[in-house]
């Protein structure tokens, strides 16, 4: 479907120049859907994700990009722009600063500020039927914060856990209390470590579990945080884009939360094994507990601090995932195949040195 013009879109992305937010669109595009990217930086991002949307063989005739702000409660759109979101009936929060090591009121301004800039924003639509949020698999695990949080525990959370994580939880908290005050139909996308394109291995963010890849590849990996049973839990960006798409399809009531995440995924040492045999490099030698490598100076460890709470034993429940994505057709695509696949890609693509970055998103 084709933009006419003065014509809205029926779905509206934020952060959709985000590694996850431009698969989404792309996917929402290939399912029929019109949709309005609102990205930071307005018509000349937007000429970056229409040019990405080509050569990936998407008909971007259906889009329309609109600059916008999140960390402004109207999220910045000028007069022609909000009439463009009229006629939107889901919006998609793919927007997030995804850093380890920011400040914590840089984290707070996009994680948790922004992401309720968005909720107010979007209850004033007319013809809203559903908010999809994206937040992460370790946010679900730790049980729900009340919102506004007491200082003293929010201080402690941020000393804990440090920036990303700690705004990550309040964000969610404060995205569920607002939608509940404003009637805002919710649901909260869980995803676990997002991995490349399961068929080209494609990728677009460069930390996190791909900076484990990275160690391994240049030979800077000799040993492993965790224990045999650490789990890391991936998904292919091209399945999360279409769980994502699927959600106000099938979901209804006022709050709905998912984990999305392969259960197959390798344990984190067998993973790193599987990836090393593949790339032909030498796996780690130990694997170290993560209390020890806590203590250890991080110029020694060479292990962002703020990264060790993501390596627990820890499985998942993914059944309400599991249930949508079977109403929806959709099943994970086979995992080890889609992890040698995105270690071919982060290899060839030197880790981001001379791949196109993402703005804002995840």
């Amino acid at each position: 479907m084709a933009f006419n013009e003065g014509e809205t879109g029926d779905a509206l992305v934020v952060g959709a120049t985000g590694f996850i937010g431009r698969w989404l669109v792309a996917e929402l595009l290939g399912r029929g859907r019109t949709v309005v990217a609102a990205v930071r930086g307005g018509a000349a991002r937007g000429g970056e994700l229409r040019g990405w949307l080509r050569e990936h063989g998407v008909d971007d005739r259906g889009l329309v990009v609109v600059g916008a702000d999140i960390s402004r409660p109207d999220l910045g759109l000028v007069d022609e722009d909000r009439g463009r979101s009229e006629a939107v009936r889901d919006v998609f929060n793919a927007a997030a600063l995804f850093r380890f090591g920011s400040g914590r009121e840089e984290a707070r301004r996009a994680n948790v500020d922004g992401a309720v800039n968005v909720v107010r924003w979007a209850a004033a639509l007319p013809r809203l039927r559903r908010l999809v949020h994206v937040s992460g698999y370790r946010v679900a695990s730790d049980g729900r914060l009340a919102h506004p949080v007491p200082a003293k525990e929010l201080d402690a959370l941020y000393r804990r856990l440090g920036a990303y994580e700690a705004s990550k939880l309040e964000g969610d908290a404060a995205v569920r209390a607002v939608a509940e005050e404003e009637g805002v139909a919710l649901t909260a996308v869980h995803p676990a470590t997002v991995i490349g394109h399961s068929v080209t291995g494609e990728a677009g963010q460069y930390i996190g579990l791909a900076g484990m890849v990275r160690d391994l590849w240049a030979g800077r990996l000799p040993a492993l945080a965790g224990s045999r049973r650490t789990f890391v839990p991936v998904v292919a960006v091209d399945h999360l884009a279409r769980f994502m798409a699927a959600v106000p399809e099938h979901d209804e009531g006022p709050y709905r939360a998912h984990r999305v995440l392969d259960d197959a995924t390798p344990h984190l040492p067998e993973l790193v094994g599987l990836l090393a045999r593949h790339l032909e490099v030498r796996p780690p030698r130990v694997t170290l507990p993560v209390g020890l490598v806590r203590r250890l100076p991080r110029a020694v460890t060479g292990v962002e601090p703020e990264t060790l709470s993501f390596l627990s034993e820890e499985r998942y429940d993914t059944t309400s995932a599991d249930a949508l994505a079977e109403k929806a057709g959709l099943s994970h695509p086979p995992v080890e195949d889609a992890l040698r696949r995105w270690a071919d890609r982060l290899v060839a693509d030197r880790f981001g040195d001379v791949a196109i970055r993402p703005g804002d998103g995840r």
